[in-house]
């Protein structure tokens, strides 16, 4: 399996990163992965379409590989899986070859990956500077709510308005954050409800990524007739 970028393709139905950081260092950062090579401009397009980003943590494999089969049936077609998440590696690589145009990847430490998009995260304006000045074409903010929510991310994109971003940590509700100006949003216990995956309950977390992923191309949709009026 190549280590790149990724494509993805539409909406499922529910049925049932290169070079050293930047000073100072992010804190995470998504490598991705596929069994084809596209360019890393596709994957950054195909990001910025989807605006949301699901993240998984599981106790097991099996059990990370049952939630991500969920959140694809419901529509989700971004989708991270944390590096403690046991055998994280052939997870990705069997959802690799069962959904090869959807954007999958890890959280790692570091990246050395080669050709790939890397999204480093940052709190900071001066880590947001450093990260585009080394090269990321779009950073992660984390831990948003804790910096002051979507509120936060308008503030930043004003002087920073040429830098993508995606917004990460304690979001419920996608379009407040993609209206003030976020690419996207990374979304955990929003589709991977901790009782539902607890409870092995599959069906919850696919109506709940059904439901990400509406608010994700409703908030594009309003974001995109704003700017044409």
């Amino acid at each position: 399996m190549a280590i790149t970028s990724l494509t993805l393709s539409s909406m499922c139905s529910c049925t049932g990163l290169q070079s050293s950081a930047p000073p100072p260092p992010p804190r995470l950062r998504i490598c991705c992965y596929s069994s084809t090579q596209h360019s890393v401009h596709k994957t950054l397009t195909h990001i910025h379409s989807s605006g949301v980003i699901a993240c998984l943590r599981a106790n097991s494999a099996e059990l990370a590989l049952k939630a991500a089969h969920a959140a694809l049936s419901g529509g989700i077609s971004v989708l991270e899986i944390v590096m403690s998440t046991p055998g994280v590696f052939e997870v990705l690589q069997q959802l690799v070859q069962e959904h090869p145009t959807t954007t999958l990847g890890d959280i790692m430490v570091d990246a050395q990956c080669g050709e790939v998009l890397y999204i480093p995260g940052v709190m900071t304006p001066t880590e947001i500077l450093s990260a585009y000045d080394s090269g990321a074409k779009i950073v992660k903010v984390y831990p948003v709510s804790a910096l002051g929510g979507s509120q936060y991310i308008s503030a930043l994109k004003r002087p920073f308005h040429h830098i993508s971003m995606v917004a990460s940590q304690g979001i419920t509700i996608v379009r407040e954050y993609i209206t003030q100006g976020a690419s996207a949003v990374v979304l955990s216990d929003a589709i991977f409800d901790k009782e539902a995956i607890s409870q092995n309950n599959f069906n919850e977390i696919c109506r709940l990524a059904h439901f990400a992923a509406l608010q994700g191309n409703e908030a594009l949709e309003w974001k995109k007739r704003s700017t044409l009026k």
